[in-house]
């Protein structure tokens, strides 16, 4: 397969193909985001894909495909088509296609054109949220407001495509750290996700966010801190039927819940961490990754 730099996909991906179709991400201006940094967007020549296509044929149990990099779904609709027309063709018995995609990206795409997508295969996108309030998303330089990422988030659900969300606990520091929380219930809510995921900040080295720690001007939440946000959220938002976590990796204290199914057993779980302050229960430092 031809990779171009780091690749990176979401863990619910970890048994998929991962295709890179385009390299880097289109925005690449979030503040605390360093995934792409070394990389120049491009979306690769339909050549080099066809070419991994056909290297892929010969791959046992391929049963889902992940469109890499960063934000796939911001080729335009006709390519997007033709390379989704290949997979098919190329992996007949593919269940699955999914993809990141930003909230601009989405927006460029009318609810016909990401139904058909739908029709052709796509089932899943993967959003990042990371806060709802909206002086963060301005600050972090998400690059849209809280009510265009709320119309992409329903553009996608109307089209019948499955959506999987990521929010970000310490984002706001320990100045916005209620309001962050309190505002996230709220987007989550207005967004009614089918997968939610819950990440914790990690600051990377060369980035804005960082730069500011360094510089005394972000101060970030303390362990508990993050977990009280994570109460917060689940404790404030309303979903129809999500399936939440907060299992990955850069996560003090991982839980899986149906929501709002479990919400009541959930929140007595994370209330008690809390209460505690038992650092048995939460993951130590040298265990969280990015």
């Amino acid at each position: 397969m031809d990779y171009e730099g780091f690749i990176i996909r979401p863990p619910s991906e970890a048994y998929s193909l991962l295709l890179q179709v385009t390299v880097g991400c289109s925005h690449n201006k979030c503040t605390f985001c360093a995934t792409y940094r070394q990389k120049k967007f491009k979306i690769k020549p339909l050549e080099i894909i066809k070419k991994d296509l056909q290297e892929a044929r010969n791959y046992k149990g391929v049963e889902k495909v992940f469109l890499c990099d960063g934000d796939a779904l911001i080729i335009p609709q006709p390519r997007l088509e033709e390379i989704i027309g290949l997979i098919n063709e190329s992996l007949p018995n593919i269940e699955r296609i999914s993809t990141y995609a930003n909230a601009k990206s989405i927006l460029r795409k009318s609810v016909d054109d990401l139904r058909k997508l739908r029709g052709m295969g796509l089932k899943m996108i993967y959003l990042g949220v990371e806060t709802g309030n909206s002086q963060l998303l301005e600050k972090i330089h998400k690059g849209v407001t809280y009510e265009q990422m709320v119309e992409a988030g329903r553009r996608v659900k109307e089209a019948g495509i499955m959506l999987s969300v990521t929010v970000l606990l310490g984002v706001g520091g320990i100045e916005k750290s209620v309001e962050h929380a309190l505002d996230t219930a709220k987007i989550l809510t207005d967004l009614d996700p089918d997968y939610a995921g819950a990440l914790t900040l990690m600051l990377i080295p060369d980035t804005p966010l960082y730069d500011e720690y360094i510089a005394g001007k972000f101060v970030m939440p303390d362990t508990f801190g993050y977990i009280k946000e994570l109460y917060l959220i689940i404790a404030n938002a309303n979903f129809t039927n999500c399936y939440f976590t907060s299992n990955h990796a850069s996560n003090y204290f991982p839980i899986r819940a149906f929501l709002p199914r479990q919400k009541e057993k959930i929140l007595k779980m994370i209330s008690s961490v809390i209460e505690e302050k038992d650092s048995s229960k939460i993951r130590p430092e040298y265990l969280r990754g990015l």
